[in-house]
């Protein structure tokens, strides 16, 4: 240990490990080893860091579901950063309700590590400012696209995040990646989408398709499951049923887009 740090933990009583704000965020206390297990499949730092997000950041989440990624995004945001949660409608449908109401409950269980979080509505037509306009530096869309999809709201979420981005800012896209030429019922029906299919939409916004990279790549996957991507952990909706099999293939194989609003 160098004598600068040394001197550092002595007046801080704070190691130069632990405050590394990337060590907090992914190593944290507050996410379960459930949670931490499946880095391994989605590769939070190296995807956070592909599309740009600093601990300075200030950062849109497009429905951020349980809060897997929030759980990432907020502890390293919280000094520096700020955080946009665009979550589902309260009166969307019960489910939208259950999944909101037990993201409020963990945000209000440890308000301090949430402090940077605030949380908007995705919830067309009424609900679509999901962050103050040209805000964002980054906005994310986790495995949401085929959501949209089925709830014919894909266009208008992605206007929606156009509108929230600062010019030049990066729209971040994970999403189960489907075949060239799948017919959108069976894109809904599967859960993965054709690439091309979603990178023409995305232009026809006003997107700018900047790189693509494979961190999120799954090459077991066959993606040719009568139950969709859902057959595959960590949904398991076969249940015991060739869960072995699932199990050595993992999560499904993903395209990892970065997208960039246009400065002019």
């Amino acid at each position: 240990m160098s004598l600068f740090v040394a001197l550092f933990v002595m007046a801080t009583g704070v190691s130069a490990e632990t405050s590394d704000p990337w060590r907090t965020a992914l190593q944290g206390e507050h996410r379960s080893e459930a949670a931490k297990a499946r880095d391994v499949y989605r590769h939070p730092r190296e995807t956070l860091e592909f599309f740009g997000v600093t601990p300075s950041s200030t950062v849109l989440e497009m429905y951020p579901g349980g809060g897997w990624y929030t759980d990432v995004l907020a502890p390293l945001l919280a000094d520096n950063g700020t955080l946009y949660a665009a979550h589902m409608g309260v009166n969307e449908s019960n489910y939208a309700r259950r999944a909101l109401g037990g993201f409020l409950a963990k945000l209000g269980a440890n308000g301090d590590l949430y402090r940077a979080v605030t949380v908007t509505a995705f919830n067309p037509p009424g609900d679509v400012l999901v962050a103050p306009p040209e805000s964002v530096d980054v906005a994310l869309a986790i495995r949401n696209v085929h959501s949209w999809m089925r709830l014919a709201t894909l266009e208008t979420a992605l206007t929606a995040v156009y509108d929230a981005l600062k010019p030049g800012g990066v729209f971040g896209v994970v999403q189960h990646r489907g075949t060239p030429g799948m017919s959108e019922q069976e894109m809904k029906d599967s859960g993965y989408v054709d690439p091309e299919y979603l990178i023409g939409l995305a232009e026809l916004i006003g997107f700018e398709l900047e790189a693509e990279s494979q961190i999120n790549a799954n090459p077991k996957d066959t993606k040719d499951y009568e139950t969709g991507v859902w057959t595959l952990p960590p949904s398991y909706r076969l249940g015991d049923q060739d869960r072995a099999k699932y199990e050595a293939i993992g999560e499904s194989d993903r395209m990892t887009l970065k997208f960039v609003k246009p400065l002019d």
